[in-house]
């Protein structure tokens, strides 16, 4: 399958006519797509964003065929950054629960850099997402809505790991069990907005943070109006940020 383009750049980036490498290939890994885009050393975009499908059965080798697809769709890189939807150690995948088991483990890092033979740096979706959303000041808090819930937390511009507020337990079950895909579809829309509101009040609660920033796709079905501190951000964060992987040591 040919990766589909997305001209979609926010109106703050515009492509880079001479573009500052090294040149990075920003991977975002989600449960329904597979998405990539070019970024010179500053983190702005010099290629359109491409996307393909992911796979129906989201197991590691699909997946990597899936992004061989994107490579070769957006030559002349320099190193790779992947968001990936899980727990992320080391470049260690070690939870995948809205992609597929086989990901428990998964040297996934070193997989990229063997097969492209080039550096790569892996980390969890939501904190790349973070990066290429956050402004550095305060307490800062990112959380997205898409078939699952993910979350990161930055103080002064420095990320917080490990952070799986999803699977936390909330009410009767998890984060994600009212606000993921699968709470969206099990409560439907006006019950969910009603979730998710009583979230934002919570996630305030024990976190303190200063500013809230709301991603993924779901974020569509926000019928609510959000507090003043509150912000809805593009889905290309997620591949903004990768930038700012490989200014962490």
């Amino acid at each position: 399958m040919t990766p589909k383009p997305e001209p979609t750049l926010s109106p703050t980036r515009s492509a880079s006519s001479k573009p500052k490498g090294p040149i990075t290939l920003s991977i975002d890994i989600g449960g329904s797509g597979l998405k990539a885009m070019l970024l010179d050393a500053d983190g702005n975009p010099v290629s359109e964003r491409v996307r393909v499908p992911t796979p129906a059965i989201p197991a590691p080798e699909p997946v990597l065929k899936g992004l061989d697809e994107l490579r070769a769709a957006l030559p002349g890189f320099d190193r790779v950054s992947a968001g990936f939807p899980g727990v992320v150690k080391h470049g260690i995948t070690y939870t995948a629960v809205n992609l597929h088991p086989g990901w428990m483990n998964f040297p996934f890092q070193d997989e990229l850099e063997k097969r492209w033979k080039k550096p790569a740096r892996v980390a969890n979706d939501a904190s790349i997402q973070g990066y290429g959303a956050i402004h550095g000041d305060g307490v800062e808090m990112v959380i997205t809505l898409g078939t699952g819930m993910g979350s990161s937390l930055f103080t002064r511009g420095r990320l917080c790991p490990g952070l799986e507020l999803g699977h936390h337990p909330w009410r009767k079950k998890t984060y994600e069990d009212y606000l993921g895909r699968r709470g969206l579809d099990k409560y439907g829309k006006k019950r969910w907005n009603e979730l998710l509101q009583e979230a934002i009040a919570q996630t305030s609660a024990t976190f303190n943070w200063d500013h809230l920033y709301l991603g993924g796709g779901n974020t569509k079905k926000i019928e609510f109006k959000l507090p003043k501190d509150v912000d809805i951000v593009s889905n290309e964060t997620g591949i903004f940020g990768g930038v700012a992987l490989w200014r962490e040591t």
